[in-house]
């Protein structure tokens, strides 16, 4: 299984509009992010966790031939937005796909945008989206899919453990009974966020923390803001560093 991290921006992306701090007019293109998501590559199929705002750049940059299913984390813009990109896999394959998150999370997509999953026969467009909603553990194409809820500030996110890795973007705490599907890691990829407290993220230091109670043999820091540079994960405790567009990791 090789995970691509498509995204690893906060919702307003690296650089920010009309910002020129030194992140922001960084040369590095580690420096350059696009809003959160990323593709979990199986032996024959592409499962994508969320559809960020810039999906259609990402699809492009990374070469994504299809989708063959979609984990929904939570229904905020930046994770959401991107949805509509959809429809070019559906021009070429014709293939609805499955998507799956909690129960308020697909309420609130569908309410955004129905046409994706109901069609609109005066637009002429059809369903790209078939909606799963997650009661628990499930397994898909092979791969154990077990839900992780996450604090997401005032709100709540879902995070996913598929095998031994696990996704835990948009969250400033994780429950006790969440850390108890958390154990045993390879590899986690968590929220966080930038220097400065945040209400609704785990900052660099909150997400240490929380890396050091996971215990996992490795762990990538995603959603990032213009605070962090990607060259100050060389100051990141051993096992741990920033995760860049395009990064790709391998999972046994």
């Amino acid at each position: 299984m090789i995970i691509t991290i498509l995204g690893c921006g906060t919702s307003t992306g690296v650089p920010m509009v009309g910002c020129s701090c030194p992140v922001c007019s960084s040369t590095d293109p580690r420096d350059k992010r696009t809003r959160p998501a990323i593709l979990i590559r199986t032996a024959d199929k592409n499962i994508l966790v969320d559809t960020s705002t810039d999906l259609r750049q990402q699809a492009i940059r990374e070469g994504i031939p299809r989708i063959d299913a979609v984990l929904f984390t939570h229904a905020h813009a930046d994770h959401v937005n991107g949805i509509d990109d959809l429809r070019g896999y559906h021009l070429l394959h014709k293939h609805v796909i499955p998507c799956f998150g909690e129960k308020k999370t697909l309420d609130t997509i569908r309410g955004n945008f129905a046409y994706i999953f109901e069609g609109m026969r005066q637009g002429g467009y059809t369903p790209l989206l078939q909606p799963h909603i997650i009661t628990g553990v499930f397994t898909l194409f092979g791969h154990r899919i077990v839900p992780v809820p996450l604090v997401h500030g005032y709100s709540y996110a879902t995070g996913y453990r598929i095998d031994d890795c696990a996704y835990l973007t948009d969250c400033s705490d994780i429950p006790e009974s969440s850390l108890a599907r958390l154990t045993g890691l390879e590899v986690v990829i968590i929220d966080a966020l930038r220097y400065t407290p945040h209400p609704a993220h785990f900052n660099i230091e909150g997400a240490i923390r929380m890396v050091r109670r996971l215990k996992p043999a490795r762990a990538v820091f995603t959603h990032l803001t213009h605070e962090v540079s990607y060259r100050d994960g060389l100051k990141l405790p051993e096992g741990m560093e920033l995760a860049y567009d395009g990064m790709t990791i391998e999972v046994r």
